[in-house]
């Protein structure tokens, strides 16, 4: 390459960042180099081929042939390189050599070698695609305005071919201004951190806050700070008991103060079931029906669960479509042995051809089996809602789900939900959402260094169920029940909806009580008498203790103090007995503040190094099985904002394998533990008869999930 096409100094042997504007004619690059130099106090490259064409015309009213191309391509890299010489940490270049190939190219049909390759070497560390949305403005050079919408295409199509850092801007000039300005901010910033431009793009893309991505980056190298647990929640020391009388009593006042709220019920239901198949899968992989017999398998690897499966398998609720499937495709299923039969019949449960339960979301898979029917959790969950979210004859049911997996649900209930609303007298209005992409986390390797696959591009996992905050936060709801998809129950339906209707009725009385106070705060009624009301049902109410400087404060202070702790979104969690199921539970927690609440804590989060602190987690009583109601507006009936009240230095940090590859994920403060860590927090025990989750297959042949 001549020298004079040559771009100097070379992106990376210079501090100085290089923004390109690119994009077709009257598009705004022009304005928008201005701005930004001016912003930054810097020096933009202008447009040499303005100039050199005006020159030609003004002399000659000769326009712009393919002859042209390389004196304007090298008396832009001379502007450029002058520029850059004196350019104050960045340089914003109005036009470069990818603008001059594009116009070769599309003009003349050619573009000379010379100019090809230098406007595919010459380096900038982002384009900034200028959108076609500006007015046309004409002058004696700019020609076919109603080419614009094909001319972008082509320019856009340009970037992605020759895989250049792109990002559009669109809008008008002080829109694009703030929007690029705010771009360069980061992708400065991404730089320090070690990213390339191609990084900067694929975070920008999947619109992760680069100040997330640094967060996580500081869990991964420094590790999460640990739960300081102070003692176990139990049965009058943080949990409440309530004999039946009171559950009786609580749900019929829920009853009596539903009719002006909007009840919601919340279901998590993203992801697949291949956790529940898991042992299936192994099985598939690792047995050899021709040399091996199952008995022998399960002596081989004392797979137990896979003996209770064949032993339960009749009990199944899949097990006759199953089995009338097998019978089809093999015309002698009879005369085959058991372990052939009971092979095929666990592969076509899992073929992707087949019925691939593996592969699709719990709430479609077969859960129960009736005299008339077989049901789904999906089923079960709707029958809940019309028992117990339900007023004025309406009720609304929301899952979270997988968008690839909408519309199994949604065929699902088109048949049912008819049925379900003419037996119950209920109007059930179902939605959905999905994991906000923003939400999934940057992987690591064990070195702490960003993760990569095999394309070289950075590795995003989900962020786990605390990404569901978001979607908590964008329902329109009083009252919210939350239960997990897999947590339903084949028969005693109506006591299941006394528990949680006794819970909602629990929330109801404590914000009654509460937005009372907070509306004698804002009257300044009795200040002195009301805060000392206020800290007595705090205490014996709510367990929630006032830090001793509380008393050190002027009158005014300690009312405003109370009016934060009063005016907070509020969960009613029901727990269970422990029997050993893996999982979170209550616990007492010291913040670092020194503050103590009632907080739902992961075995995840506790240091097991520390004695003392395993001891605490070992004398937990209750579990935590997720049945949770939840009140999500305040004494204005205005909504929470709840990312408001979630613990940041809550996560997780998990391992996982990807590619055949160790790597370290950062899972996010989950729904119910560190996203609801600032919440009013009120336990109450509840029987295990509501906690049935379905987490291996074999949790269908329990009593709770088959026919009595």
């Amino acid at each position: 390459m001549e020298e004079n096409l040559r771009q100097f100094p070379k992106n990376g042997t210079t501090e100085i960042i290089k923004i390109a504007l690119f994009g077709p004619e009257s598009t705004g690059k022009t304005t928008l180099a201005k701005q930004l130099a001016e912003y930054y106090k810097t020096e933009w490259v202008p447009e040499f081929a303005r100039d050199y064409l005006q020159e030609k015309w003004n002399e000659n009213q000769l326009i712009c042939d393919v002859d042209d191309m390389l004196p304007i391509a090298y008396g832009q890299t001379q502007l450029e390189n002058k520029s850059v010489l004196i350019a104050n940490k960045y340089l914003f270049c109005d036009t470069n050599l990818m603008v001059t190939k594009v116009f070769s190219e599309v003009y003349y049909n050619y573009c000379d070698p010379l100019l090809d390759q230098a406007a595919l070497e010459h380096e900038y560390d982002l384009f900034f695609l200028t959108d076609i949305d500006v007015p046309w403005e004409k002058d004696d050079l700019r020609d076919s305005p109603e080419k614009r919408e094909s001319m972008f295409a082509v320019f856009k199509q340009s970037l992605i071919d020759n895989k250049k850092p792109f990002i559009t801007l669109s809008g008008d000039k002080n829109l694009r201004l703030n929007k690029a300005i705010s771009i360069i901010d980061d992708l400065t910033e991404a730089k320090k951190m070690g990213f390339s431009s191609v990084d900067f793009v694929q975070i920008y893309e999947n619109e992760i806050p680069l100040e997330n991505i640094k967060q996580q980056l500081s869990f991964f190298r420094n590790g999460i700070a640990k739960s300081n647990l102070v003692g176990s929640a139990t049965l009058f020391n943080g949990i409440l008991k309530l004999s039946e009388n009171d559950f009786q009593e609580k749900a019929t006042f829920f009853d009596e103060n539903k009719s002006n709220l909007k009840l919601e019920k919340f279901v998590p239901a993203s992801g697949a079931a291949s956790r529940m198949f898991k042992f299936l899968i192994a099985f598939l992989k690792d047995f050899d029906v021709e040399n091996e017999s199952i008995n022998a398998y399960i002596n081989r690897k004392k797979d137990t669960e896979l003996s209770i499966f064949i032993v339960g398998l009749e009990k199944f609720p899949f097990f006759k479509a199953i089995d009338e499937k097998l019978r089809e495709e093999f015309p002698d299923f009879d005369s085959l042995n058991r372990d052939y039969k009971n092979y095929y019949f666990i592969k076509l449960l899992l073929a992707k051809d087949f019925f691939d339960f593996s592969s699709k979301p719990k709430g479609v898979l077969p859960f129960h089996k009736y005299m008339t029917h077989i049901a789904t959790a999906l089923e079960e969950h709707l029958y809940e809602c019309a028992y117990y979210s339900s007023s004025n004859n309406n009720s609304h049911l929301h899952f979270t789900v997988s968008e690839v997996h909408q519309n199994q649900f949604e065929s699902i209930i088109d048949t049912i939900k008819g049925s379900i609303e003419k037996q119950s007298g209920t109007t059930i209005t179902t939605s959905y959402s999905y994991q906000n992409k923003n939400t999934d986390t940057l992987a690591v390797d064990f070195e702490n260094k960003p993760f990569r696959d095999e394309n070289g591009r950075l590795f995003f996992r989900p962020g786990g169920h605390g990404a569901l905050i978001d979607n908590l936060n964008n329902q329109d709801a009083d009252i919210v029940f939350i239960k997990n998809i897999d947590n339903v129950i084949q028969n005693h339906i109506q006591k299941i909806a006394l528990y949680k209707k006794a819970l909602a009725g629990i929330l109801i009385e404590v914000q009654q009580q509460l937005f009372k106070y907070l509306y004698a705060i804002d009257a300044k009624e009795n200040q002195q008498e009301n805060s000392d009301e206020i800290l007595l049902f705090l205490a014996e109410k709510l367990n929630i203790k006032i830090s001793d400087d509380f008393y050190k404060l002027d009158l005014e202070n300690k009312i405003n103090r109370l009016r934060v702790v009063l005016n907070k979104p509020i969960r009613v969690c029901g727990m269970v007995k422990n029997e050993g199921e893996p999982g979170g539970g209550p616990f007492w927690v010291k913040d670092e503040k020194g503050a103590v609440s009632l907080q739902i804590v992961e075995s995840s989060q506790v240091d097991l190094s520390n004695e003392n602190q395993k001891k605490i987690l070992d004398s937990a009583t209750h579990f935590n099985p997720v049945d949770l109601v939840c009140g999500l507006k305040n004494y204005k009936k205005e909504k929470f904002d709840l990312t408001q009240f979630v613990d940041r230095n809550s996560g997780f940090i998990v391992e996982k394998t990807t590619f055949g590859r160790d790597i370290k994920s950062y899972e996010l403060p989950g729904l119910w533990n560190g996203a609801m860590a600032n919440w009013i927090t009120i336990f109450v025990q509840v029987p295990l008869i509501t906690f049935n989750p379905v987490k291996s297959v074999n949790d269908l042949l329990k009593s709770a999930h088959q026919p009595q």
